[in-house]
């Protein structure tokens, strides 16, 4: 282990570590190295009826509906949500290129982009 440490960084690259993964840490699975099975997949078995699934849409649309017709007798209009949202997306695309940027100057300058924040005269919780 000596002779490793006493290597420079290039050199140390160069080893090849092997793990034996016949031997893992305590672990509570049962297999560790199984093929990886995705959460959202449904069973064979709890599979919707799709005349069940088009009621369940349509009980979904009803619903929606009573709360756009709620909010309109609240004197909400939805043009004028939908420029309302509009312009949220708006800000929020130049927000990321505003943080993008500023993730760019701070790795040119060597430093963190909350660092940048404060020189800028930001509030972190812009």
């Amino acid at each position: 282990m000596d002779s490793v440490q006493s290597l420079n960084s290039e050199q140390r690259s160069q080893f090849i570590v092997r793990v034996d993964h016949s031997r893992t840490p305590y672990s509570k699975m049962k297999r560790v190295y199984s093929s990886f099975k995705s959460p959202l997949q449904v069973p064979g078995s709890t599979k919707v009826n799709p005349e069940e699934e088009v009621s369940g849409l349509k009980k979904k649309r009803d619903q929606l509906d009573r709360e756009i017709s709620l909010l309109e007798a609240e004197g909400y209009n939805m043009e004028e949500l939908d420029h309302h949202i509009d312009k949220l997306h708006e800000y929020n695309d130049i927000k990321d290129i505003g943080q993008s940027l500023l993730g760019r100057i701070a790795a040119l300058r060597g430093t963190t982009t909350r660092d940048l924040y404060s020189h800028f005269g930001l509030d972190l919780d812009d």
